[in-house]
Protein backbone atom coordinates (compact mmCIF):
# COMPACT_ATOMS: atom_id res chain seq x y z
CA UNK A 1 0.00 0.00 0.00
CA UNK A 2 2.87 2.36 0.80
CA UNK A 3 4.33 1.62 -2.64
CA UNK A 4 1.06 2.62 -4.33
CA UNK A 5 0.87 5.86 -2.33
CA UNK A 6 4.46 6.76 -3.19
CA UNK A 7 3.90 6.02 -6.86
CA UNK A 8 0.83 8.26 -6.94
CA UNK A 9 2.70 10.99 -5.06
CA UNK A 10 5.41 10.98 -7.70
CA UNK A 11 3.03 11.01 -10.66
CA UNK A 12 1.16 13.91 -12.21
CA UNK A 13 1.67 17.43 -10.94
CA UNK A 14 5.40 16.98 -10.45
CA UNK A 15 6.26 20.50 -11.61
CA UNK A 16 3.77 22.07 -9.20
CA UNK A 17 5.06 19.95 -6.32
CA UNK A 18 8.63 20.92 -7.11
CA UNK A 19 7.75 24.62 -7.12
CA UNK A 20 5.80 24.29 -3.88
CA UNK A 21 8.68 22.45 -2.21
CA UNK A 22 11.19 24.99 -3.49
CA UNK A 23 9.07 27.88 -2.20
CA UNK A 24 8.89 26.33 1.29
CA UNK A 25 12.59 25.55 1.47
CA UNK A 26 13.79 28.84 -0.06
CA UNK A 27 11.66 30.79 2.44
CA UNK A 28 12.85 28.71 5.39
CA UNK A 29 16.56 28.47 4.69
CA UNK A 30 17.51 30.62 1.68
CA UNK A 31 18.11 29.73 -1.94
CA UNK A 32 21.84 28.98 -2.00
CA UNK A 33 21.71 26.74 1.07
CA UNK A 34 18.91 24.65 -0.45
CA UNK A 35 20.13 21.82 -2.65
CA UNK A 36 18.35 20.30 -5.62
CA UNK A 37 18.45 16.88 -3.94
CA UNK A 38 16.68 18.31 -0.89
CA UNK A 39 13.99 19.84 -3.12
CA UNK A 40 13.46 16.51 -4.91
CA UNK A 41 13.07 14.77 -1.57
CA UNK A 42 10.63 17.40 -0.27
CA UNK A 43 8.48 17.36 -3.45
CA UNK A 44 8.69 14.23 -3.55
CA UNK A 45 10.00 13.47 -7.04
CA UNK A 46 12.97 11.63 -8.45
CA UNK A 47 16.02 13.69 -9.37
CA UNK A 48 15.40 12.66 -12.96
CA UNK A 49 11.91 14.21 -12.81
CA UNK A 50 13.28 17.35 -11.16
CA UNK A 51 15.91 17.86 -13.85
CA UNK A 52 13.44 17.07 -16.63
CA UNK A 53 11.41 20.09 -15.48
CA UNK A 54 14.30 22.35 -14.46
CA UNK A 55 17.64 21.77 -16.17
CA UNK A 56 19.56 23.96 -13.68
CA UNK A 57 18.97 25.43 -10.27
CA UNK A 58 18.83 28.88 -11.86
CA UNK A 59 15.97 27.67 -14.07
CA UNK A 60 14.13 26.51 -10.96
CA UNK A 61 14.73 29.78 -9.09
CA UNK A 62 13.51 31.86 -12.04
CA UNK A 63 10.39 29.68 -12.31
CA UNK A 64 9.88 30.07 -8.55
CA UNK A 65 10.06 33.88 -8.82
CA UNK A 66 7.73 33.94 -11.82
CA UNK A 67 5.31 31.69 -9.94
CA UNK A 68 5.40 34.04 -6.95
CA UNK A 69 4.79 37.07 -9.18
CA UNK A 70 1.76 35.48 -10.86
CA UNK A 71 0.30 33.89 -7.74
CA UNK A 72 -1.00 37.06 -6.12
CA UNK A 73 0.88 36.10 -2.96
CA UNK A 74 3.44 38.92 -3.08
CA UNK A 75 3.25 42.43 -1.72
CA UNK A 76 3.05 43.89 -5.23
CA UNK A 77 -0.17 42.00 -6.04
CA UNK A 78 -2.21 44.64 -4.20
CA UNK A 79 -1.24 47.16 -6.88
CA UNK A 80 -3.40 45.45 -9.52
CA UNK A 81 -6.56 45.10 -7.42
CA UNK A 82 -9.61 46.81 -8.87
CA UNK A 83 -11.77 46.75 -5.74
CA UNK A 84 -9.86 49.49 -3.88
CA UNK A 85 -8.84 53.02 -4.82
CA UNK A 86 -5.45 53.80 -6.40
CA UNK A 87 -4.34 55.66 -3.25
CA UNK A 88 -5.29 52.74 -0.99
CA UNK A 89 -3.50 50.29 -3.29
CA UNK A 90 -0.28 52.25 -2.89
CA UNK A 91 -0.68 52.51 0.88
CA UNK A 92 -1.38 48.78 1.23
CA UNK A 93 2.16 48.10 0.10
CA UNK A 94 3.00 48.78 3.73
CA UNK A 95 0.46 46.43 5.31
CA UNK A 96 1.62 43.39 7.32
CA UNK A 97 1.58 40.06 5.42
CA UNK A 98 -1.88 38.52 5.04
CA UNK A 99 -0.62 35.27 6.59
CA UNK A 100 1.40 34.84 9.74
CA UNK A 101 5.04 34.22 8.94
CA UNK A 102 7.54 33.15 11.54
CA UNK A 103 10.18 34.31 11.11
CA UNK A 104 9.12 37.46 9.24
CA UNK A 105 10.33 37.40 5.64
CA UNK A 106 11.36 40.33 3.49
CA UNK A 107 10.90 40.68 -0.26
CA UNK A 108 11.66 37.37 -2.04
CA UNK A 109 12.83 39.25 -5.16
CA UNK A 110 15.38 41.30 -3.22
CA UNK A 111 16.46 38.15 -1.38
CA UNK A 112 16.98 36.35 -4.70
CA UNK A 113 18.93 39.26 -6.21
CA UNK A 114 21.16 39.35 -3.12
CA UNK A 115 21.86 35.61 -3.41
CA UNK A 116 22.58 35.95 -7.15
CA UNK A 117 24.48 39.28 -7.23
CA UNK A 118 25.71 39.03 -10.84
CA UNK A 119 23.44 41.46 -12.78
CA UNK A 120 23.75 39.20 -15.84
CA UNK A 121 22.42 36.10 -14.07
CA UNK A 122 18.90 35.00 -15.05
CA UNK A 123 17.77 35.09 -11.41
CA UNK A 124 19.03 38.64 -10.83
CA UNK A 125 17.48 39.76 -14.13
CA UNK A 126 14.12 38.24 -13.18
CA UNK A 127 14.17 39.95 -9.77
CA UNK A 128 15.14 43.27 -11.37
CA UNK A 129 12.27 43.04 -13.86
CA UNK A 130 9.79 42.45 -11.05
CA UNK A 131 11.11 45.50 -9.19
CA UNK A 132 10.85 47.62 -12.36
CA UNK A 133 7.30 46.35 -12.85
CA UNK A 134 6.48 47.47 -9.31
CA UNK A 135 7.65 51.01 -10.14
CA UNK A 136 5.58 51.03 -13.34
CA UNK A 137 2.47 49.93 -11.46
CA UNK A 138 2.91 52.56 -8.74
CA UNK A 139 3.65 55.25 -11.35
CA UNK A 140 0.39 54.36 -13.10
CA UNK A 141 -1.56 54.64 -9.84
CA UNK A 142 -0.11 57.99 -8.81
CA UNK A 143 -0.72 59.26 -12.34
CA UNK A 144 -4.39 58.33 -11.86
CA UNK A 145 -4.34 60.38 -8.67
CA UNK A 146 -3.06 63.38 -10.60
CA UNK A 147 0.21 63.54 -8.69
CA UNK A 148 3.02 65.73 -9.96
CA UNK A 149 6.13 63.95 -11.28
CA UNK A 150 4.67 60.44 -11.01
CA UNK A 151 7.87 58.62 -11.94
CA UNK A 152 9.94 60.27 -9.21
CA UNK A 153 7.15 59.75 -6.68
CA UNK A 154 6.83 56.08 -7.66
CA UNK A 155 10.55 55.54 -7.10
CA UNK A 156 10.29 57.16 -3.66
CA UNK A 157 7.28 55.04 -2.69
CA UNK A 158 8.76 51.70 -3.78
CA UNK A 159 12.04 52.58 -2.05
CA UNK A 160 10.03 53.09 1.14
CA UNK A 161 8.15 49.81 0.63
CA UNK A 162 11.31 47.79 -0.04
CA UNK A 163 13.08 49.40 2.91
CA UNK A 164 10.16 48.71 5.23
CA UNK A 165 10.02 45.06 4.11
CA UNK A 166 13.76 44.65 4.68
CA UNK A 167 13.61 46.19 8.16
CA UNK A 168 10.55 44.10 9.04
CA UNK A 169 12.59 40.99 8.25
CA UNK A 170 15.74 42.09 10.09
CA UNK A 171 13.83 43.25 13.17
CA UNK A 172 11.26 40.43 13.13
CA UNK A 173 8.43 42.98 13.19
CA UNK A 174 5.64 42.08 10.71
CA UNK A 175 3.95 45.44 11.31
CA UNK A 176 7.07 47.53 10.65
CA UNK A 177 5.47 48.83 7.43
CA UNK A 178 3.37 51.26 9.50
CA UNK A 179 6.40 53.60 9.53
CA UNK A 180 6.70 53.45 5.76
CA UNK A 181 2.96 53.99 5.38
CA UNK A 182 3.12 57.17 7.47
CA UNK A 183 5.93 58.51 5.27
CA UNK A 184 4.06 57.47 2.09
CA UNK A 185 0.98 59.39 3.21
CA UNK A 186 3.10 62.54 3.58
CA UNK A 187 4.64 62.05 0.13
CA UNK A 188 1.23 61.52 -1.47
CA UNK A 189 -0.28 64.54 0.30
CA UNK A 190 2.50 66.82 -0.95
CA UNK A 191 2.25 65.48 -4.50
CA UNK A 192 -1.48 66.07 -4.92
CA UNK A 193 -2.54 68.83 -7.34
CA UNK A 194 -3.12 72.19 -5.70
CA UNK A 195 -0.87 71.46 -2.74
CA UNK A 196 1.79 74.13 -2.24
CA UNK A 197 5.20 72.64 -1.72
CA UNK A 198 7.02 73.80 1.37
Amino acid sequence: MDTVTTTRGRGRGGRERILAAAARLFAAQGINTTGMEQIAEEAPVSKRTLYSHFRTKSDLVVAHLQDLASSGATLESVLTREDISPRERVLRLFDPPATEQDPVRGCPFIDAAAEFPDPASPVHSCAREQKLRMVRLVAGLVTELGCREPQALAEQLVTLADGAAARAMVLGDADYGRHGRAAAEVLLAHALPGRNST
